[in-house]
């Protein structure tokens, strides 16, 4: 329990350190790896947390691009009333969109970051590694979870690029709305809805292919221990 208490400990005091520059981040990290392993959390394992991690940012991320479509439907169907409330809601259900995506984004590096030091520490071990036979075996192991790994890392990076550009015309037609809020605005938005639910429709389509790859290469770290 004393050593779960310092583990952490270390752990909260890394804040500082992980925002200065470079080096001090690849020594921090490998202090947080120290602690990590000391309450019996290997690269491997974090890497699996991390994976889910963006897996879970990622409903999210969609849920929020549904309810800010829906939002903006909402203003689409204005019949009168206080438009200044629809915008209201479309704004608050944007913002939440941006910070999710920015959510996800930061997931990613996560991702990115732990992937990056299991291979290359996993390498290092082999090449220190003296019997053959097994030497070939973690070489063979290392490889398939590279590449089962390689797979799931470009799904992320598929529905990561699909977030810019759709938060870029909700954003636009957000501002837009927030210049002319009234009745012939609205008309001149309308034919610009169907293109961002098709974009919000594509983003959600590539979240579900990613989020389906994180399933599948948490399994498949899972069957493999």
């Amino acid at each position: 329990m004393r050593h779960q208490l310092y583990a952490l400990s270390i752990l909260s005091s890394l804040v500082f350190l992980i925002s200065c520059e470079n080096p001090i981040k690849r020594a921090a990290r490998n202090v947080q790896y120290s602690a990590y392993e000391m309450v019996g959390i290997q690269k491997r394992e974090l890497l699996k947390t991390r994976v889910d991690d963006a897996r879970d940012e990622q409903k999210e991320a969609g849920e929020d691009f549904r309810d800010a479509l829906q939002k903006l439907k909402d203003v689409y169907g204005f019949q009168g009333g206080q438009l200044e409330k629809k915008y209201d809601s479309l704004n608050s259900s944007y913002e939440r969109a941006a910070r999710q995506s920015d959510d996800v984004k930061k997931s990613i590096r996560k991702v990115e970051t732990v992937a990056g030091d299991l291979f290359k520490e996993w390498e290092n071990e082999i090449g220190s590694m003296e019997t053959a036979p097994l030497k070939d075996r973690s070489r063979s192991a290392l490889r398939a979870t590279q590449t089962k790994y390689s797979h799931m890392h470009a799904a992320l990076k598929a529905s990561e690029a699909k977030l810019d550009p759709v938060l870029h015309q909700l954003r636009d037609q957000v501002l837009f709305l927030k210049h002319n809020l009234n009745a012939q605005a609205i008309g001149s938005l309308k034919s610009e809805g169907t293109k961002i639910q098709k974009e919000v429709e594509v983003l959600i389509a590539e979240m579900n292919k990613s989020i389906n790859s994180a399933n599948q290469f948490i399994q498949d770290m899972k069957q493999t221990e």
